[in-house]
């Protein structure tokens, strides 16, 4: 047991509330245990240049922290730094994973994810959150006539793992994200296919016998995260 009452292998609780946001073209509010972000998709008529090459469209991702949302405030001012924009990077490549960028060509979908109250795994309820507004800006793409269909080609979640004190755990809040001697976030499709896996030892190397034992506790999450996904966009 856990200091929440946890099993090693259980998720807290999620939970998505779409078109949060009344502007954007695609929204959710994700809640994983106390961990909160918002996430928006705005769709913009530019792409990259090398976009323009392959005739394709590009998903692009932001993320942020509010200063309040946790302890130690951190001014919204400050420019990214490398924490921040290597979480862009993998909510980008995790989204795109989603898609066919050819079927929306000449545009850019811009994820924006705000860390509303940060307890741990925020990275991975971003992605979580940014595949439902995502999703739901396709949808209001193919509403307005902008593509002939909804190019989702998979589901995308994501889910942090770790060893704290010889045991593997699933979904760690932040007192036990610190306290982790390995630590690893994994990005599947709805089929708990990998999409990206990024893991680290904080101190001592570990096992790999330890390493298949962290990747089956995040592929057991999908049913679940796919599930409460679909719970709040409907069927793909």
């Amino acid at each position: 047991m856990r200091t929440d009452g946890r099993l090693a292998d259980e998720l807290r609780s999620v939970t998505f509330q779409p078109d949060y946001s009344r502007y954007a073209d695609g929204s959710a509010m994700v809640e994983m245990g106390d961990t909160r972000v918002l996430t928006t998709a705005m769709v913009e008529s530019q792409v990259p240049q090398h976009c323009l090459e392959q005739n394709i469209g590009w998903v692009s991702a932001e993320y942020r922290m509010l200063p309040s949302a946790n302890p130690d405030r951190q001014s919204l001012n400050r420019p990214p730094g490398g924490r921040s924009r290597e979480i862009q990077r993998l909510i980008g490549r995790s989204l795109r994973a989603a898609v066919d960028l050819s079927r929306f060509q000449n545009r850019t979908i811009w994820i924006d994810c705000t860390v509303i109250q940060a307890d741990g795994g925020t990275r991975t309820a971003a992605v979580n959150g940014g595949f439902v507004a995502l999703l739901n800006a396709l949808r209001a793409m193919k509403k307005r006539d902008d593509i002939d269909r909804v190019p989702v080609q998979n589901g995308i979640c994501a889910i942090s793992v770790g060893k704290v004190e010889t045991a593997l755990l699933l979904d760690l809040a932040a007192g036990e994200d610190k306290r982790a001697e390995v630590d690893m976030n994994v990005v599947m499709n709805h089929e708990a296919e990998l999409v990206e896996v990024q893991g680290t030892a904080e101190g001592q190397p570990f096992p790999r016998e330890e390493m298949d034992g962290l990747l089956d506790l995040a592929q057991g999450a999908v049913p679940e995260l796919r599930d409460a996904q679909l719970e709040a966009t409907g069927d793909l």
